[in-house]
């Protein structure tokens, strides 16, 4: 298995990712304070009491990178609360996973011999026990004893957004940008650690917005990069299956029987986008070959593609 490839998988497991300030009082941008600003964020996104009715959460869709030995790779992330993650990619007629119980997480790459399964290592298990979850930092963030300070205006990308500061209670320190004018998340920032332990930030950028069932606001791209680095990995979602039935057996140990309990790569139901019907997941390819690793979204390896 290609490093690269691991740490692409590990990016997009952990999604559940500057610019100069301008300072509170920049222009064109109203003056409004963090607990404002968390109140417009939560009822831009469809508001808090809809998504308490959330206990699932499913995206079917295609994963890009420049890493990849293919240009576009199916992918299945399955959420359940409060912690519950699981990530499979499939190409070249295999797939990879990256599952986590809310305790415990393990990986599974595929080898000559047959799957590779390993557990998480520490930091890994760390990353992922301080995920944001289905609803992210903000709601009900008193709840969840997270604390939320603004920082400040910035540009992201030709967009105003406030810059806040998060601080969970685990007491890791998050950066998350709110569009100024739709007060939807535009970037969300947290610490992370390479291959050989070195501190490193993933940043996640959230993109082109639709509305599912329930009038929630959920992003249909999302795109990862890890410190400095220019490149990219880009999820695009086709299709969002909330409260679909999960088996807390899909975020056991890999290894078991193919569904274990949860939704098949190309067995979810189709559903809908506010109406619009939505595009298929992508084929899995044909021909068998070295597959990808799980995908990356925000965890400790991500750039390192560790093993």
């Amino acid at each position: 298995m290609d490093k690269r490839m691991r740490g692409i998988v590990v990016a997009a497991f952990a999604i559940g990712l500057s610019t100069a300030a301008l300072g509170a009082d920049g222009p064109g941008v109203t003056e409004l304070t963090a607990d404002q600003i968390v109140a417009k964020n939560v009822a831009a996104r469809g508001g808090a009491e809809a998504w308490r009715k959330i206990e699932t959460m499913v995206w079917v869709g295609h994963l890009e990178s420049e890493h990849a030995p293919l240009p576009s790779m199916p992918f299945v992330m399955q959420q359940k609360r409060p912690n519950k993650t699981r990530f499979e990619i499939s190409a070249m007629g295999k797939r990879t996973v990256r599952t986590f119980d809310g305790a415990h997480g393990w990986k599974e790459h595929p080898t000559g011999e047959g799957p590779d399964v390993k557990s998480f290592a520490p930091q890994e298990t760390t990353f992922a026990f301080r995920a944001p979850g289905i609803d992210g930092p903000l709601i009900d963030y008193e709840a969840k004893r997270n604390t939320v300070a603004l920082e400040g205006v910035e540009e992201v990308e030709g967009r105003k957004a406030y810059r806040l500061k998060v601080t969970l209670a685990s007491g890791e320190t998050d950066h998350l940008w709110v569009d100024a004018v739709t007060f939807l998340e535009l970037r969300y920032d947290r610490p992370s650690y390479g291959r050989a332990g070195t501190p490193q930030t993933v940043s996640v950028f959230y993109r082109d917005y639709r509305t599912i069932e329930g009038g929630l606001q959920v992003p249909s791209v999302v795109e990862t990069a890890v410190g400095v680095s220019q490149t990219r990995d880009r999820m695009v979602i086709e299709r969002f299956l909330p409260n679909t039935p999960l088996d807390d057996r899909a975020f056991a140990r890999p290894g078991g029987p193919e569904r274990r309990g949860g939704v098949a790569l190309h067995g979810a139901p189709k559903r809908n986008f506010g109406g619009q019907a939505a595009a298929p997941a992508a084929p899995a390819p044909a021909t068998a070959a070295e597959p990808p690793a799980a995908p990356a979204a925000a965890s400790p390896d991500t750039a390192s593609g560790s093993k």
